[in-house]
């Protein structure tokens, strides 16, 4: 049996032999995401605070590792780019709702560039089965990144947070899934 092979089945034993706790972790996923659905502006400033912290520490670290680093030709870029994340993170943690609003800005251009991609590529692809799947994600893509700039700046306050709610939600779903399946296969 090769590695791989025998990961896989070493994982599915796991799974089995944790069914529940696979299964708890899935309802608790569900039930955050529907409480991050429920309360999008506030998931929606909660995920932009994260981001800024994220942003604020990155940056700092990224500053240390330029000065561990001088002397390289990296240096001064690693510095730059280290300066400019700490003072994004800070920005974005002083003024919350603003960078909600920019995020929410490049989420949107984000889903409009992969719905244009996805077309392209499902027309492309067209003579080969399950193109069409393609050109849904596509079109969905592009009408959600369509919908949230028109809406903007009133998108700000929810389209955050809706993503992050139908993405931890679905995240549960597919532990409930797999714990059940493993539930089922032990008998």
């Amino acid at each position: 049996m090769t590695d791989a092979v025998q990961a896989v089945e070493d994982m599915k034993r796991k799974i089995q032999e944790n069914w529940g706790w696979f299964l708890a972790l899935g309802i608790a996923l569900v039930i955050g995401g529907m409480i991050l659905i429920a309360a999008p502006l506030a998931t929606s400033i909660a995920v932009t605070i994260l981001i800024a912290a994220v942003l604020f520490v990155g940056g700092l670290v990224q500053i240390y590792n330029a000065f561990k680093t001088k002397g390289t030709s990296g240096f001064l870029w690693n510095l730059i780019t280290g300066i400019i994340a700490v003072i994004g993170g800070i920005v974005i943690y002083v003024n919350p709702l603003a960078g909600t609003f920019a995020l929410t800005l490049v989420i949107a251009a984000i889903f409009v560039a992969q719905g244009v991609s996805q077309i392209l590529l499902a027309l492309k692809l067209k003579p080969h089965t399950g193109w069409v799947w393609v050109l849904i994600a596509g079109i969905v893509s592009l009408a959600a990144g369509a919908m949230i700039f028109m809406e903007l700046p009133s998108s700000a306050a929810w389209a955050l947070g809706l993503i992050a709610g139908i993405s931890v939600l679905i995240n549960g779903w597919s532990y409930i899934t797999i714990a059940l399946a493993a539930k089922a296969s032990r008998a």
